[in-house]
């Protein structure tokens, strides 16, 4: 996952990445932004799936 702070010169959020000893500063987009919760969010109901089929499995095993 990409760093993200603050710009010193314009104080809005932006990516950093460093190169050779230099750090550059790239702003962070609405649609960045957006493509990445977007992201995230199905990761999380991806894993939410996978945790709730292993409960159950758990649960199973656990009465027999």
């Amino acid at each position: 996952m990409s760093q993200v702070a603050n710009c010193p010169t314009c104080g809005g959020k932006s990516k950093i990445k460093e190169t050779n000893g230099v750090i550059s500063y790239e702003a962070l987009q609405d649609e960045n932004i957006i493509k990445k919760v977007s992201q995230l969010k199905k990761a999380m109901e991806s894993f939410k799936v996978k945790a709730e089929k292993l409960e159950k499995e758990l649960m199973a095993l656990k009465t027999d």
